[in-house]
């Protein structure tokens, strides 16, 4: 069925939306606002996996980063917050892990 003419901005908002465009875009934000949060040397030993049920899950290159980043926890919170206004991230989850390249997920 025909829709008729649409802006510009519609059908380009229509197009990202359908090649995951808004998604990548809100993972580069995401790992973004966690190396900020958590520092540059922090940033280069963890890879941020997505946000689940409010939870931003990070892995980290091994067990003693993640006990320092659970020290931490309360402090990379409250500045993810202010970074991230519009996504709701309420908890951060740090799990060992390895630091391969894949793309953070949003849900």
């Amino acid at each position: 069925m025909p829709r008729g003419p649409q802006s510009i901005g519609n059908v380009l908002a229509e197009l990202m939306a359908r090649r995951g465009f808004a998604r990548l875009q809100s993972a580069a934000a995401l790992q973004s606002a966690w190396r900020d949060a958590a520092g540059e040397l922090i940033g280069r030993h963890s890879r941020v996996v997505g946000v689940r049920r409010g939870k931003l899950e990070v892995i980290v290159g091994h067990s003693a980063l993640l006990q320092e980043l659970t020290f931490r926890k309360a402090a990379l919170l409250a500045a993810l917050t202010q970074a991230l206004p519009d996504e709701p991230i309420k908890d951060l989850r740090f799990r060992v892990g390895a630091l391969d390249g894949a793309s953070p997920e949003v849900r």
